[in-house]
């Protein structure tokens, strides 16, 4: 029996020896993938897909929300509203039956009509799941079983503000901490949470929250954590909290937000936001951050971050409600390569040498990523009414929703 075992072994070795997909799987633990940055590794999708579209694995009903699925473990996670409950789900990858529920009540209303569920995404570290509600409420809960561990309310522990559509933030986590743009006054802009006990470690800025989730990366040597405040740049220490950049980065108008998560490229980080602000390519590698280059002609995010790949970006360029344009942009100078039209608004996910963009429409692309030209391979509907959340790619399979139903497609 030990020899089958020890023969056995050897085999799967060879096997993901030979098949490098194999070893380089991966999950999708939080919004925008393992790096936070729209980039699947895995080399396991279909070169092209039938007429009819590739299959639809299942599909189920989900409630309220602009929150995206994440996948952990052959699970998908699911943070949804139902009713006057915010629910915490999760589901087998491969069937979409349920396992455990996790549910709390809640009173959040929008103030401007839109939907009233949750915008943040789940972030699963280790066993546990982390959850920022509309109404600033953040739990960790249980993996293995739904359970609460631990639960702060940080709009009333720190005074934040409602904001125009509450709390959307995802949370970021870096070795113990779990750090969030809180977006408190009297220097609770940022706070940096125990991640098993939900004890506050350190707090700084008075920045308000945005709507963009910070990234953490090492920058000129250091392990650093950047958001994209209401009011800009902060790139601070993840253990310390001491702030090493600050750059004011916003729209002069009050009705305005910034929303598309920093990308860190070596050590420069790349800002984009809508409402006349524009994107600024910065240098941070000394002591102040230093201005490559800035234009509101180049590729102005309203929403949807870029994704990046030899040089360039891709992603959307304008307001989601006047009309958006599909941009290829030189990341070194901000000259536009291409665009595209005819996507209306949408979000963007680099596989490979390949584009996947997920119009609002619920329609489907699969683009070559280069900056000769906007070539489509494959192109589908995969869901009706009007698509918001980013997808979830794992293990070849695309978790998608809408206002009300959630589709694993698959794109192997």
């Amino acid at each position: 029996m030990r020899r089958c075992s020890e023969i056995g072994f050897v085999l799967l070795l060879l096997v993901s020896l030979w098949n490098p997909s194999a070893a380089i799987a991966e999950d999708w633990l939080q919004l925008l993938g393992p790096r936070r940055d729209g980039t699947y590794k895995g080399d396991d999708l279909a070169e092209s897909w039938p007429e009819t579209g590739p299959p639809v694995a299942w599909e189920k009903e989900v409630g309220h929300g602009f929150s995206n699925p994440v996948v952990a473990n052959d699970r998908v996670i699911v943070f949804h509203r139902v009713g006057d409950e915010e629910l915490v789900e999760a589901l087998e990858s491969d069937t979409g039956k349920p396992i455990w529920t996790f549910r709390y009540a809640t009173t959040y209303r929008d103030g401007f009509g839109f939907d009233p569920g949750p915008r943040a995404s789940p972030v699963v570290a280790g066993s546990q799941i982390y959850t920022f509600s509309p109404q600033g409420v953040l739990h960790c809960i249980r993996f293995g079983d739904g359970k609460k561990v631990w639960r702060v309310n940080t709009h009333q522990e720190f005074g934040a503000d409602k904001g125009f559509f509450g709390a959307a933030s995802t949370p970021v986590v870096d070795g113990s901490r779990l750090l969030v743009n809180v977006g408190g006054p009297d220097g609770a802009g940022i706070v940096a949470f125990d991640k098993d006990t939900g004890r506050v470690l350190w707090k700084v800025t008075d920045d308000e929250a945005s709507y963009s989730s910070p990234v953490v990366a090492d920058i000129g040597g250091e392990r650093l954590a950047v958001f994209f405040t209401r009011e800009g740049l902060q790139a601070v220490h993840s253990k310390t909290g001491e702030v090493r950049h600050a750059l004011r980065w916003r729209a002069r108008s009050n009705a305005s937000v910034n929303a598309a998560v920093p990308l860190v490229i070596g050590d420069r980080v790349f800002l984009s936001s809508s409402y006349g602000t524009g994107a600024i390519l910065l240098d941070l590698s000394g002591s102040e951050p230093k201005q490559v280059w800035s234009s509101d002609d180049a590729i102005s995010n309203h929403y949807a971050t870029n994704v990046h790949k030899d040089g360039y970006l891709y992603g959307f360029h304008g307001r989601q409600e006047y009309g958006q344009v599909f941009r290829a942009i030189h990341l070194e100078t901000g000259k536009v390569a291409w665009e595209q039209g005819g996507f209306r608004a949408g979000t963007v996910t680099l596989a490979g040498d390949r584009l996947l963009i997920l119009a609002e429409s619920g329609e489907l692309t699969m683009a070559v990523a280069s900056p000769a030209g906007f070539k489509v391979l494959s192109r589908t509907m995969i869901l009706d009414g009007t698509v918001r959340a980013y997808p979830a790619l794992a293990d070849g399979r695309l978790y998608a929703r809408n206002e009300s139903r959630l589709a694993c497609v698959d794109l192997r």
